[in-house]
């Protein structure tokens, strides 16, 4: 039996020893009887840790450890977003600079997801807001995409935690599929101008493919193409069925020159400049 007074320490460290950041009211429950706590005085037990800052609640029966007890982890925010929707995988900004592929730190971290959510923003408000959760003071940003569109993450180790991100090649096709959630095409262009020797280009391609979408496949193969790729292996993206020209960067104007190989409007800016 653990002393009256160290039973929420103890409570902490029991967790903490399973290489875990985050958890559930079930794995505590268990983690309790390990130590003949009580089911009963559980949920004033987790209450006062919270109080007392060495738990964050992340939503109703999840909860994450703070790193307040010395020797216990601090969930990292990747960490936090796994536990709000489940499926999900870490996308956008936040996989880019995870990767490397961008020096731009974002303060909100982006999370697709096949599955439909109301997060606690979206109750009672407007359609056209966003789809955000603030746990803690770290925002999140929920992206909502068909299961189709849901594919190319990976699990990787995020400090104390296990998550799932979108691989390398997975968070650059997104700038050329959602090029305006990146301020246009140029984010997506000077990653590959920049990066081509990180990027694993027969992967993209496939992605590029996986995602089903002519367009889509265009703006990667007319990107690789401006980079030096060889021709054989641009093949599977010019298969695509496509319907007349479509813009190379949906949020400028359709000016520019049509490009035939690829069904584009040559209307990009410049590569983004190196930050």
């Amino acid at each position: 039996m653990v002393p009256y007074g160290g039973k929420g320490i103890a409570l902490l460290r029991e967790l903490s020893g399973e290489d875990r950041a985050t958890f559930t009211t079930a794995d505590a429950r268990r983690a309790a009887r390990t130590l003949g706590i009580a089911d009963s005085y559980l949920d004033v037990l987790l209450h006062r840790l919270h109080r007392a800052g060495l738990l964050r609640r992340i939503k109703q029966g999840t909860y994450a450890l703070t790193g307040g007890l010395p020797g216990s982890p601090e969930a990292h925010p990747f960490a936090l977003g796994m536990e709000l929707v489940r499926p999900s995988a870490v996308s956008g900004w936040s996989a880019l600079h995870h990767h490397g592929l961008t020096e731009q730190i974002p303060r909100v971290v982006t999370l697709t997801t096949p599955k439909s959510v109301v997060t606690p923003s979206m109750r009672g408000a407007v359609r056209s807001a966003p789809s955000t959760w603030v746990v803690a003071g770290q925002v999140f940003e929920i992206v909502v995409v068909v299961p189709a569109h849901f594919f190319g993450d990976e699990e990787t180790w995020v400090g104390a935690s296990r998550v799932r991100i979108f691989d390398r090649e997975r968070a650059l096709l997104d700038c050329f599929a959602l090029p305006r959630r990146f301020g246009g095409i140029a984010e997506g262009l000077g990653i590959l101008e920049e990066h081509q020797s990180e990027i694993d280009v027969q992967r993209l391609v496939a992605h590029a493919r996986q995602y089903g979408m002519g367009t889509v496949a265009a703006r990667v193969g007319f990107a690789l193409e401006g980079v030096g790729t060889p021709s054989r292996l641009l093949r599977p993206l010019r298969d695509l069925p496509r319907k007349g020209f479509r813009p190379l960067d949906p949020t400028r104007q359709g000016r520019g020159k049509h490009n035939i190989r690829w069904g584009l409007i040559e209307n990009q800016s410049s590569p983004r400049k190196t930050r």
